[in-house]
C-alpha cells in the first residue's frame, strides 16, 4: 500500500430557506443561579414553542447540497464553509483516535445578526459504544480540564455577503450553484478534509491513515493503478466541492448512516385530536414499531424517579413518536429529559471557548434516530437516551470556520452516566 503524503492546507428576505426561526443575542442574558436551582422545570418548556424534526427520504438529492442550506441527518455533511473545515485534532474521537462519523446538521440562522445570516450546527460522534460509555465519565469534568469526547458539535456562521454563496436566495430548480469550489474531501468517508494524498496515484485524498487503509483494502488497490495522474486536478477539485447529486455517490465508505432530509413541524400542531392524522409517508419505521420499542426501554431504568420521568417523557413524545429532534433556542427553553439521573447542572455546562459567555440549550437528538439509521438493538450497539446540544448564547463571532460547542449525552443506564 502506498504511503499518504501531507498536503498544505487549501486556502483557496430568504423565504425559500427551510430553516428554523430563532432569536437574536439580545434575548439571551445570563441568569446567575446556584446549582441548587438547577432542577429542570417541565412546565417552563411547555410555555416555549418547540420545533420538532422528522426524517424523510429526500425526494430530490439536489435538496441536500450545501448551496441549498439543508438540515439533514446521516450520509455526509453539507459543509456551510466548504474550505476552512475542522482541524485534524478536532475531527477524531478523542478516546479511540478514529475519525468521527456525521450524525446530523441543523440550519438555524439568527436573522437579527448580520454575522449569523447563515448558521448551521453539525453533530458528529464515534460509532463505538465503548467510546460513548467512556464519554459519559469525561463529560462531567469541569474547566480548566478539557476532557476527551466521542461526541462533538461544530457551529459555523456566515454573513449574507460571503465568498461561498450568492446573495440571492436559492431557486430550488436544480440550477443553484455555490460561488466557490470547496476543499477536496476524503475519498473514503466524504466527510473530512482530504489533506493527505495517495503517494501512488496522487489522486485519492484521505483524512487519516485508517481511511486510506480501508479504501486500499476495499478496491483502491486495483483502482490506483488505473487512475491517470493527469486527472488529479479535475477529479479532486470537483469531488471536494460536492455541488451535484452525482458527487454525493462518490464516497467509497458504504457503512455511513443512511441519508435523510429533516422536515420541521411545530410541536403545537400535534395534539391528541390531530396526531393520528399526521402521517409521514416516507418514514421507514411505523408508529407501532416505535411505540413498542419505547415501552420496552422502561425496563432499563432504576428507581421510581426515573420511571416517573420516563413516563412523562414518553407522554410528551407520544404526540409525535417519529420525531428525532427537538429545537428551541428561547431563553427559558429546557431539554426534555428521559431520566432524572445523569442530568447536568448549569455548572456542568462549560462556557463558550471563544468569548467565555454562557452556553444555552439549543436542541436535542432523540434515540429514534438510531432506528432510522438501522442501528441494531444489540448489547454492544450504539445507544443513547438523548443527546443535548448547548451553544454559545451570543453565537459569538470568531475568525475561524468551525467553532466547537458542547454536547451532553444521557444514556439509559443511570450507572453509566454518573462518575
Amino acid at each position: 500500500m502506498p504511503e499518504i503524503m501531507e498536503l498544505e492546507a487549501e486556502g483557496d428576505s430568504l423565504d425559500n430557506f427551510s430553516s428554523l426561526q430563532i432569536k437574536g443575542e439580545e434575548e439571551y442574558q445570563e441568569q446567575e443561579s446556584d446549582d441548587d436551582d438547577d432542577d429542570e422545570d417541565e412546565d417552563e418548556e411547555e410555555q416555549e414553542t418547540v420545533t420538532l424534526g422528522f426524517v424523510e427520504k429526500p425526494k430530490d438529492r439536489h435538496s441536500l447540497l450545501r448551496q441549498l442550506f439543508p438540515s439533514k441527518a446521516g450520509g455526509v455533511p453539507a459543509w456551510l464553509d466548504p474550505i476552512d473545515l475542522p482541524s485534524e485534532k478536532s475531527r477524531v474521537c478523542s478516546i479511540c483516535g478514529d475519525p468521527l462519523q456525521f450524525v446530523i446538521q441543523v440550519y438555524a440562522p439568527i436573522a437579527e445578526k448580520e454575522s449569523t445570516f447563515h448558521r448551521t450546527l453539525f453533530v458528529f460522534m464515534c460509532p463505538s459504544m465503548a467510546c460513548l460509555l467512556q464519554d459519559q465519565h469525561e463529560q462531567w469534568k469541569r474547566a480548566p480540564n478539557k476532557p476527551p469526547r466521542s461526541v462533538k458539535v461544530f457551529r459555523c456562521q456566515l454573513n449574507h455577503s460571503n465568498p461561498f454563496y450568492p446573495s440571492e436566495p436559492p431557486r430550488h430548480d436544480g440550477t443553484d450553484k455555490p460561488s466557490t469550489v470547496g476543499a477536496a474531501l476524503c475519498s473514503w468517508c466524504g466527510t473530512w478534509k482530504g489533506d493527505k494524498v495517495c503517494s501512488s496515484c496522487k489522486s485519492a485524498r484521505y483524512c487519516s491513515e485508517k481511511h486510506q487503509m480501508l479504501h486500499w483494502r476495499l478496491g483502491h488497490k486495483v483502482d490506483c493503478q488505473q487512475i491517470s495522474i493527469s486527472s488529479q486536478s479535475s477529479n479532486s477539485s470537483t469531488y471536494g466541492s460536492r455541488t451535484t447529486s452525482k458527487e454525493i455517490d462518490k464516497v467509497a465508505n458504504k457503512s455511513l448512516w443512511p441519508e435523510y432530509e429533516i422536515i420541521n413541524e411545530d410541536e403545537d400542531s400535534f395534539n391528541t385530536e390531530t396526531s393520528e392524522g399526521n402521517n409521514y409517508s416516507n418514514s421507514v419505521v411505523s408508529k407501532g414499531q416505535l411505540d413498542e420499542t419505547m415501552k420496552s426501554l422502561l425496563d432499563n431504568f432504576e428507581g421510581n424517579d426515573d420511571q416517573k420521568c420516563w413516563a412523562s417523557f414518553q407522554e410528551r413524545i407520544a404526540k409525535a413518536p417519529e420525531q428525532v429532534l427537538r429545537y428551541c433556542r428561547d431563553t427559558n427553553a429546557k431539554p426534555l429529559w428521559p431520566m432524572t439521573s445523569g442530568r447536568p447542572s448549569k455548572a456542568d455546562i462549560p462556557k463558550c471557548n471563544y468569548c467565555n459567555g454562557p452556553r444555552h440549550f439549543e436542541f436535542q437528538i432523540l434515540p429514534q434516530l438510531l432506528y432510522y439509521f438501522g442501528v441494531k438493538n444489540d448489547p454492544d450497539s450504539l445507544d443513547w437516551a438523548t443527546i443535548v446540544i448547548y451553544s454559545c448564547a451570543a453565537s459569538c463571532e470568531v475568525k475561524m470556520g468551525y467553532k466547537e460547542e458542547f454536547a451532553w449525552v444521557q444514556l439509559y443506564s443511570p450507572s453509566a452516566g454518573i462518575p
